[in-house]
């Protein structure tokens, strides 16, 4: 009897073990699965805050269109956007580059521009009395000179400005829209000279144009600016500047904010650090001259 009791106590026992041992490997499990849950949620946090970021980032990029003289493409292109963009990140710029006389009559017709850059004052003032220009950061930027120019190794015998009248063929800029024209009419005719070349005359509708064509042996003689001559000077050679006194005004390029601008900030600063020395030594390299409100 005394046995049988003790073997029924010994069930129990081993029953209660039994029950005790499952009992504490199901709460083990159930809290090993709790923590793998935790971990795997912490480690969605660093995650998520990196989209979040990377979508903030994206948002905030903001895209400046400068609208300026072809004059200006190579400077802008190869040095200066560079540098401003990487001064400020988040922001990229594109240029649309053509005469300053087309591209004010693009802005007139609704171009979303932030920021006008043009190679005469005539086209800055025309918009501005339009009001389409912020008037209070217009700045003359830059100047610039106007000069003969005939391919290199050209045999024509010209050795003044004046001498452009003895060219067979010559290339200027459109005088409705070229400002570089615009200059070439003004000096020509104080000369004397303008009436007396018509019939040799082609007209370029921007002055890279007329570049190109001098360049290309397609004129015996063109009149650019001198920063146009500087950047093909193994094809073109300079032979002299426009005289002293047959221009009214000095070729002037200012720079402003566009009105009408969505990124207004982001365009001020743009002509902002143009006017910084590091921008005037990239413009100084290729060959223009501080303007009237940028000099020291």
């Amino acid at each position: 009897m005394r046995k049988q009791l003790y073997a029924v106590a010994a069930a129990i026992l081993a029953a209660g073990m039994l029950a005790g041992c499952s009992g504490g490997a199901k709460e083990t499990e159930e809290q090993t699965s709790v923590q793998a849950e935790k971990e795997t949620e912490t480690a969605k946090i660093p995650a998520a805050a990196e989209a979040e970021t990377e979508a903030a980032s994206e948002k905030e990029e903001t895209e400046l269109l400068v609208a300026a003289a072809a004059s200006l493409k190579n400077a802008y292109e190869e040095e200066l956007i560079p540098m401003f963009e990487a001064q400020y990140p988040g922001v990229i710029v594109t240029g649309v580059y053509d005469s300053s006389g087309k591209l004010q009559t693009q802005i007139e017709e609704g171009l979303e521009a932030d920021v006008f850059m043009s190679a005469a004052t005539k086209q800055m003032d025309a918009l501005n009395e339009k009001g389409l220009i912020a008037e209070d950061t217009i700045a003359d930027l830059l100047e610039n000179k106007i000069v003969l120019i005939v391919p290199t190794g050209n045999e024509a015998g010209l050795e003044a400005f004046e001498d452009i009248e003895k060219a067979s063929s010559i290339a200027l800029g459109d005088p409705a829209s070229v400002p570089a024209g615009q200059y070439a009419e003004e000096a020509l005719t104080s000369l004397g000279i303008w009436n007396r070349i018509q019939d040799k005359v082609s007209f370029g509708t921007n002055v890279t144009e007329v570049l190109n064509q001098v360049a290309a042996s397609s004129a015996d003689a063109g009149i650019v600016y001198a920063t146009d001559a500087a950047s093909m000077a193994e094809q073109v050679d300079v032979i002299a500047e426009a005289p002293e006194g047959s221009l009214k005004k000095k070729v002037i390029y200012p720079v402003a904010v566009l009105k009408g601008s969505a990124h207004s900030e982001e365009a001020a600063d743009f002509v902002e650090f143009l006017k910084t020395e590091e921008a005037m030594k990239v413009f100084e390299a290729y060959g223009f001259s501080k303007g009237n409100e940028i000099l020291p």
